[in-house]
């Protein structure tokens, strides 16, 4: 049998025992070290590395071998040896390859950007510069096994899910616009001028009307497309989720498929990561918690439970106080005094309160009162403006004690907290209160069905699909700010993996439930009338959630930007440096279209001929 052309082993699979034999490694030139009479080439592939030597026996070969850049793809023959000294943190470690043929096969230009990184630099440096060399981005070595990783994820996501009995579908991409609370990507239609799909910012619909259509158990690995910003944990443009939804399902068996399914990730993922601990799942069931108690203890409806630093309310500590701001705060309804202690900031003195406070306002919100509690004295910007009586309740409230700096968030319920869940996150990351080793799942239960708008009036808190606790009885006869919805997310170390709920899938139910947002009857039909009418028919009750497979990844790999686990991601305005996207386009394209550009005043568009 004749010999591959290529290779006869990958750079990742010769040890001890090949010893002796001939073979045939192709690859990239990773690192080459000159040592006057021989020359060291770390010859890489998608595997693994392996050592080739090329000494005094070649001389040709070794001349050759110095004269490439790295990167060059090289076909190499060559006896195993062994190694004198073996490098242990390499798999091939105990062998090398000594050269006895080469073959330039594709010869690398200079490089615009490093594959091997030079000792302490970062592979993370300069964003735009790797998205714009991107496949060069994806030879180094930790984005390279970012994407691997990936797929043993998406693997296992599909491996789980068939487990468990749900037949995988794919919904369209082209689809109708609908008010799902991001702006829509909208495709002109050519053969019906005027008229524009939109692609799915989630199949949300499209799963309900597969419950109405007889299927017991959906799943996709579903692609979802959302005109807005860029953030850390959501890449712009779009992303992945495990989309799944249950006929005749409560809240608990939609939360058992998903509890057992990130049960086994630690097991699946642990092999590919050697050179990092195993993840540890914190709790298992994953904790159910109301909404109202994570906003209350955390300051957040998506909590870092891997750390303590919980919230106090000192409303009655504080309740007839003469400080005007916490006054103003408990006139109103719901409104609330709450405080966070920092236990031993209260040494740094006044610095540390002005450290948070800036990095607060940096965020939006206007200031963070403090105290700080010495061992004989209180000090801080509310020194004076509390009563001694007060200082004092708020010290038993919270537990203060010398050294310890105390701030505090007012306003509604929600604004009160809001404020000390950023001071949290902050004091958590600065001082490494949390486990990385650690996977704190849970699901945040019992949101609020709605909410009061900057006008005060009443609007869907969350998703208006959801199936109100109480149904028909609630909407009919409980104050709306007071009714909970079967609406769920999961989180995990104080990320949102996803939102999910039990559907409404009665029409009378869904048309009072608008009713009550301020949407008539007419409204309702115009946008979901295709629902509506569907509902009409016999629809099961039904539920599901959507995990985002991008952001589970990044947990598992602890990658803090969303761009580290995504093959060809956009940069934070919304472009693909690579391949140049969005571009202009041909005049003729416009045409066919019936398009044309109104661009904004200031802006230049070129319209291709």
């Amino acid at each position: 049998m004749s010999q591959h052309p290529y290779r006869t082993h990958t750079c990742n699979q010769l040890r001890a025992e090949h010893v002796g034999q001939r073979v045939r490694l192709g690859g990239w030139l990773y690192r080459k070290r000159d040592q006057k009479h021989q020359v060291f080439v770390d010859l890489r592939d998608h595997h693994g590395v392996t050592q080739v030597v090329f000494d005094e026996s070649t001389p040709a070969l070794t001349e050759r071998v110095r004269d490439l850049r790295v990167e060059s793809i090289l076909i190499i023959d060559g006896e195993v040896v062994r190694r004198e000294k073996p490098n242990d943190k390499l798999a091939t470690g105990e062998i090398e390859l000594k050269a006895l043929a080469l073959t330039v096969d594709s010869e690398a230009a200079e490089l615009p950007i490093q594959v091997a990184i030079p000792k302490g630099e970062s592979d993370r440096d300069g964003e735009e510069l790797r998205l714009r060399w991107r496949f060069l981005d994806l030879r180094r070595e930790r984005l390279h096994r970012n994407i691997v990783v990936r797929d043993v994820i998406i693997r296992a996501m599909r491996d789980h899910m068939h487990a468990e009995g749900f037949v995988e579908f794919q919904t369209p991409i082209l689809t109708n616009s609908s008010p799902e609370g991001a702006r829509d990507y909208l495709v002109p239609s050519r053969v019906h001028p005027g008229k524009f799909f939109a692609l799915p910012q989630a199949p949300q619909q499209w799963k309900q009307l597969l419950m109405a259509s007889g299927f017991d158990r959906y799943f996709q690995i579903a692609p979802c497309f959302r005109d807005e910003d860029a953030r850390a944990d959501r890449a712009p443009g779009e992303f992945y989720q495990l989309d799944l939804e249950l006929a005749f399902a409560t809240q608990e068996d939609v939360f058992g498929v998903i509890e057992r399914l990130y049960q086994k990730m630690p097991d699946l993922v642990a092999p590919h990561l050697p050179d990092r601990p195993k993840k540890r799942i914190q709790q298992f069931p994953f904790p159910r918690l109301p909404y109202w108690e994570v906003v209350d203890r955390f300051g957040t409806d998506k909590p870092d439970l891997r750390f303590g630093l919980e919230l106090t309310d000192v409303s009655e500590a504080v309740r007839g106080t003469g400080f005007g701001l916490f006054a103003d705060a408990l006139g109103k309804r719901d409104g609330r005094v709450k405080a966070l202690r920092l236990p031993g900031l209260g040494k740094d003195g006044k610095g540390a309160a002005r450290r948070l406070e800036k990095a607060v306002k940096e965020k939006g919100y206007g200031g963070l009162p403090h105290l700080i509690y010495t061992a004989g004295e209180v000090d801080g910007s509310l020194k004076k403006a509390l009563t001694a009586d007060e200082v004092a309740r708020i010290k038993a409230a919270t537990g203060a004690e010398a050294d310890d700096l105390v701030v505090f968030g007012f306003g509604s319920r929600l604004q009160a907290a809001k404020v000390l869940g950023e001071v949290r996150l902050l004091v958590g990351r600065e001082q490494n209160l949390a486990d990385p080793t650690l996977l704190a799942f849970c699901f945040v239960v019992d949101f609020p069905f709605y909410e009061l708008d900057d006008e005060g009036k009443v609007q869907f808190s969350h998703n208006p699909f959801s199936m109100p606790q109480g149904g028909m009885d609630a909407l009919n006869g409980m104050d709306p700010l007071e009714i909970k919805a079967y609406q769920y997310d999961i989180c995990c170390n104080g990320v949102e993996l996803s939102s999910g709920a039990i559907r409404n899938h009665r029409p009378d139910v869904m048309y009072r439930a608008f009713e009550l947002a301020g949407y008539s009857k007419a409204d309702v039909d115009r946008e979901f009338g295709h629902m509506i009418q569907a509902f009409r028919y016999g629809t099961p009750p039904h539920g599901g959630m959507a995990p985002g497979v991008d952001r589970s990844i990044m947990i598992f790999l602890d990658e803090p930007n969303i761009r580290e686990v995504v093959a060809f991601p956009k940069n934070q305005k919304c472009q693909d440096l690579l391949v140049n996207a969005p571009s202009f386009v041909r005049k003729k394209q416009l045409d066919e279209l019936h398009i044309r550009i109104v661009p904004p005043e200031g802006v230049d568009v070129q319209i291709l001929p």
